[in-house]
């Protein structure tokens, strides 16, 4: 049988898709006859998180968007690059993505305002924005993700005054459960907007969203090694003196690593070679050689690191804040009062030590303002988040069951794509805006099209 020009094309097109994205797009199923559908399976960037969706979809417009929304087998999930380790994702109804759906629909000269597909990764974003002279105020660490799955979890970077991502978002466009838009910002539907900047989504289907930028600007930063109680003590005073402030506590070594960030019109320098991934292999040797032995390996990383001298990098924005990331791994990441953050680490290095815990990821430290979005886990307050790390390939929990109960104590709330063990009275009793948020959840998908059964479970939602 010949094949039409029309045809060739989208076989062309949908092998593209399905290499790039593993997701099929909606036509396909047209495409190939229906007896040629094939379920194919689903994991997250770290393996932690699997499912076989009845159906995977990547829509190209909101039209196309609304027919799977509408008639798709439900759980309806969203998901992007996979990089939420909490099982937001998975689904045996429809799964969709919508990297179909990216780039930047518009900017505007005067507000700095630019107004971005919600498909579009991270990274490629800033480079976009980049273009037109534009960035944001802030980056997380890794740049993989989808603008839609970074705002919908509160993804966040480090800086004492300022928010994460969901903050810079002024204007929202949201599909519901019937296929229906809802435009929304702070003054036209305003409690939608208040619920659908950090929603897991749960609300319905992100498709764009208008967020606040500002003139294109570079970052000096500067890398340091000290002991990580001279860190601790001087964290407050770096936190309030930097623009982004971060440091990294490398397990068994008495060391931190510190990252500052500061405006500057300094020329830009090179860019370094990123060692970060090998740093974490020869730290994975060290634990498997020198486990048994923890004063032995405490001594020789901190000859290693002792002898390091500080570096300094200056670069545009987004490449100094974010970074490359190939060692996987799952992590647990709550967010705490500021003023808890250096006890609560402390508890924590002494938990890992005198346990003796087989773990060599390196524990993150970093601050957030307060925002306004109603699920975000810096509503209302100062915070720091201190994350922990598992490698991929190892059982994460007993780590993570020790530790997690230290982030409690201090009134920490969990970063939504991040693993805990919390449920829908726990987080009732940790957000002001829990109920004012299951009002306008239960408005919006009355009959939980957009839940899985891990959301149900979150939200004390019945099957």
């Amino acid at each position: 049988m010949m094949l039409s020009r029309r045809r060739l094309l989208q076989y062309a097109a949908s092998a593209s898709a399905l290499a790039a994205t593993g997701i099929i797009p909606g036509y396909v199923a047209t495409a190939f006859g229906e007896e040629e559908k094939r379920v194919i399976p689903w994991k997250n960037w770290s393996g932690g998180q699997s499912c076989t969706p009845a159906l995977r979809a990547a829509p190209a417009s909101e039209a196309e968007l609304a027919g799977i929304v509408t008639n798709g087998t439900a759980p309806i999930r969203a998901v992007g690059a996979g990089h939420s380790f909490s099982p937001l994702v998975p689904t045996e109804g429809t799964l969709l993505s919508l990297d179909r759906m990216s780039g930047i629909v518009s900017h505007d000269e005067a507000t700095h305002r630019a107004t971005i597909k919600a498909g579009t990764r991270l990274g490629a974003m800033a480079a976009e924005l980049a273009e037109r002279g534009l960035a944001l105020d802030n980056m997380p660490d890794i740049n993989k993700q989808t603008v839609a799955g970074a705002i919908s979890t509160a993804t966040h970077g480090t800086g004492a005054d300022l928010g994460s991502l969901s903050s810079f978002v002024t204007e929202l466009r949201l599909m519901t459960a019937k296929g229906e838009v809802i435009d929304c910002n702070a003054r036209s539907n305003a409690e939608i907007f208040d619920a659908a900047r950090v929603s897991v989504g749960s609300l319905g289907i992100v498709t764009q969203v208008t967020m606040q930028a500002r003139p294109l600007y570079k970052l000096k930063r500067r890398t340091w090694i000290v002991p990580v109680e001279e860190m601790l003590e001087a964290a407050p005073e770096l936190w309030k003196k930097h623009r982004n402030f971060e440091f990294y506590y490398v397990p068994y070594s008495g060391m931190a690593i510190g990252i500052t960030n500061d405006e500057t019109d300094e020329a830009e320098t090179p860019e370094p070679v990123n060692e970060d991934d090998e740093g974490l292999r020869q730290l994975q040797q060290l634990q498997e050689w020198l486990g048994w032995s923890p004063a032995t390996r405490r001594w020789l990383i901190q000859t290693l690191m002792g002898g390091m001298d500080p570096e300094e990098r200056v670069d545009y924005s987004h490449k100094t804040l974010s970074a490359e990331r190939n060692v996987r791994f799952n992590e647990m990441e709550y967010h705490l009062p500021r003023e808890a953050g250096p006890e609560a680490l402390r508890e924590i290095i002494d938990t890992i030590e005198m346990n003796n815990v087989e773990v060599f990821f390196p524990i993150e430290f970093r601050t957030t303002a307060p925002d306004e979005a109603w699920l975000s886990p810096f509503y209302g307050r100062e915070s720091c988040s201190i994350a922990v790390h598992r490698y991929h390939e190892e059982d994460y929990t007993p780590y993570f069951s020790l530790i997690e109960p230290i982030f409690r104590k201090h009134e920490g709330r969990p970063h939504w794509g991040k693993l805990n063990t919390l449920n829908a009275d726990d987080f009732a009793a940790l957000y002001p805006k829990w109920n004012d948020f299951l009002e306008v959840r239960a408005e919006l998908d009355p009959e939980g099209r957009f839940l899985n059964p891990y959301l149900r479970e979150v939200f004390g939602v019945g099957a």
